[in-house]
Order: C-alpha cells, then sequence, then structure tokens
C-alpha cells in the first residue's frame, strides 16, 4: 500500500512535469568546463554523401499523406487506425484513440495521450480526467460546442506523457482534424499539449490563460488558442481548480463575444 511520502512524491513528480520539467541530474557528474572534442573539418563547397531519410521523416510524410485523403472525420479516423508510422502503436496499446464531441464544434479541445480507460473504450477524455472535463464544460455551457482529441492517438506506456517525436508524427492528423472541423479556437489541455501545438518551450504554468496563435503548416488558418491545466493535473491538485476555471471563463467570453461585420 502506498504511503504518504509515496503519494507526495508522486504528486511532487506530476507538478514538475506538468510544469514543464523533463530533465533531471544525472547520477554521475559531467564536467562542463571541459573542452568539447573539435567538430571534424568540412572542406567549403565539398558536401557529404547524402544519408537516407530517418524513420521519423518517412513517417511525417506518410502521415500527411495519409490525412490529405481523408476528406470526412470518419475517413480521418479510418486512416489514423490504419497509419504504422508512431511508435506508439505498437507499444501496448489496444487500439487508436481519435475524437469525440460535435463534428462542428466551435471548440477543439487538444489533449495530451489517451490513458488506460481510453485505450479501452477507444474515445478520448473517458477516464477520471475526461469526467472533470465534462463537468466543466457542462457547467460552462459548452459541453454540446465541442470536439475532442488528442497529439497522438495510441496510449503512452505506463500513461507517460508522449514524446516530441512521437507528436510530430500524430500532428498532421491533427491539423487535419481542424481542418475539417473548423472549430473558432483551440484550447489545449496540459503541458504537453501546449507545447506541440503550438511550438512553445515555455512550461504550462506560463503559458495557461494567455491567448496565443496556432497557425496552419501552410499558414492559410490561423485560430486563438488558450491553453490550460490538464484535468488530470487538476485531480492530483484540486487547489489549481479556480485558475482552470478561470481559463474557461475568459474562453468562454471570447467564444460568446460577437463577431466583428466588417
Amino acid at each position: 500500500m502506498p504511503t504518504v511520502h509515496d503519494r507526495t512524491a508522486e504528486s511532487l513528480l506530476a507538478f514538475w512535469a506538468d510544469a514543464g520539467v523533463d530533465a533531471m541530474l544525472l547520477d554521475a557528474p559531467v564536467d562542463r568546463l571541459t573542452a568539447p572534442a573539435p567538430l571534424p573539418f568540412r572542406q567549403p563547397g565539398k558536401t557529404t554523401d547524402p544519408t537516407p531519410a530517418s524513420p521519423g521523416a518517412q513517417g511525417l510524410v506518410a502521415a500527411r499523406e495519409a490525412a490529405a485523403t481523408a476528406s470526412t472525420l470518419e475517413e480521418l479516423a479510418a486512416a489514423i487506425a490504419a497509419f504504422d508510422g508512431c511508435p506508439l502503436k505498437f507499444e501496448g496499446a489496444r487500439q487508436a484513440v481519435f475524437a469525440r464531441g460535435a463534428p462542428d464544434a466551435e471548440l477543439m479541445i487538444i489533449g495530451e495521450a489517451p490513458g488506460a480507460e481510453e485505450d479501452q473504450r477507444g474515445e478520448p477524455f473517458v477516464g477520471r480526467a475526461g469526467r472533470l472535463l465534462d463537468r466543466m464544460l457542462a457547467a460552462a455551457g459548452l459541453e454540446s460546442r465541442t470536439f475532442i482529441t488528442n497529439t497522438v492517438f495510441w496510449r503512452p506506456p505506463g500513461n507517460r506523457n508522449p514524446t516530441p517525436a512521437e507528436q510530430l508524427a500524430c500532428s498532421p492528423f491533427v491539423e487535419r482534424a481542424i481542418e475539417l472541423v473548423k472549430p473558432r479556437m483551440l484550447m489545449l489541455a496540459g503541458g504537453a499539449a501546449a507545447k506541440a501545438v503550438l511550438k512553445r518551450n515555455e512550461g504550462i504554468l506560463s503559458l495557461r490563460g494567455r491567448w496565443l496563435e496556432w497557425a496552419s503548416s501552410d499558414g492559410a488558418t490561423v485560430l486563438p488558442a488558450l491553453p490550460t491545466l490538464h484535468p488530470a493535473f487538476l485531480l492530483r491538485q484540486p487547489a489549481a481548480k479556480k485558475k482552470a476555471w478561470s481559463d474557461l471563463l475568459t474562453l468562454v467570453e471570447r467564444l460568446d463575444r460577437p463577431e466583428r461585420r466588417s
């Protein structure tokens, strides 16, 4: 049975992870004052032999091609299920977990990754964190106005955060979902989602509550995006619910603001 110290340590580690800390001190000391080894000399104008594209690059190209062929959300879900370019698919996940919600939603919520219950049921945000999110959306009057997905579509082993490489492999499908749903704005739940979607390095405690912009890869679509705390973090740190509720009210106010007519 976990002790009080175990629970305290787990809560603290989760706090730092959501705050954006992704490294720790090494077991062995490193002398950073030692001069690094010199880089190999390359003669100007002479190039090295071309190297084959990395598996990650090949997977990204395949993801873009697969996503582009989907003209409906149903076709996009099928393309994701058939996609083999994300390593998470082969690391114990039962099935692909794509999305749920209104296909013409005004608001798209993008989380980090499926968990155990999501992996079992095939829908995102259906576990404890998802139920909390649903209660918050209902209280804000948004339950029928949202489309919910994640940055990756397979459960990471041990419910760890998805890596940037895994998120990159799935990013064309996320962008295609945005193109098909055509939301007016995005809400990014958690640090891993905010960093991946917005391509920023700050932690979620720095990003949350700030209106930022998401742009499609071709720059044709630009949407306002609001990062906020992940519901799973709120379950571990109930005192932070006030901040998340404030973020949600800010979003509702902007969503319901009358559009300016030219």
